[in-house]
């Protein structure tokens, strides 16, 4: 498992490009608040736009997960408590106010560019609510 990237990995760093091409600005490796481990592969500060890349494998995908056989009850534990914590995550966010993406490591990054793009445009043209 340590030799997983578990950041930057192809998908990553092609959305990000094209983000960066696109001319947004964004951080990397954000920190979720009060949530130890955890952190936003890109994230909008400003706009509260959080972005994860998720891995099928680790994550759950309904389309490619597959479950290993050798050690199955211990894998199946794992990876239900990474999807547990995914979902976690997104309610801290959205409760804080943040618009969370998630997408999956088989998804085109010009399709998901796309998608972030008019999540991004979607935020700017909604007046901040004031306190």
């Amino acid at each position: 498992m340590s030799r997983q990237s578990s950041r930057d990995t192809a998908q990553e760093l092609a959305v990000r490009r094209l983000l960066h091409s696109k001319g947004l600005r964004y951080r990397l490796q954000v920190r979720v608040p009060e949530m130890p481990r955890r952190s936003i592969d890109v994230a909008f500060s400003r706009l509260k736009i959080a972005v994860f890349f998720d891995g099928c494998f680790w994550h759950g995908c309904p389309v490619h997960a597959t479950s290993p056989k050798t050690n199955a009850e211990w894998w199946r534990t794992k990876l239900d408590r990474n999807m547990e914590r995914d979902q976690e995550t997104t309610e801290r966010l959205c409760s804080d106010g943040w618009i969370v993406s998630r997408f999956w490591e088989h998804e085109a990054a010009e399709d998901v560019v796309r998608r972030i793009v008019q999540t991004v445009e979607s935020r700017r043209a909604t007046p901040a609510l004031k306190p």
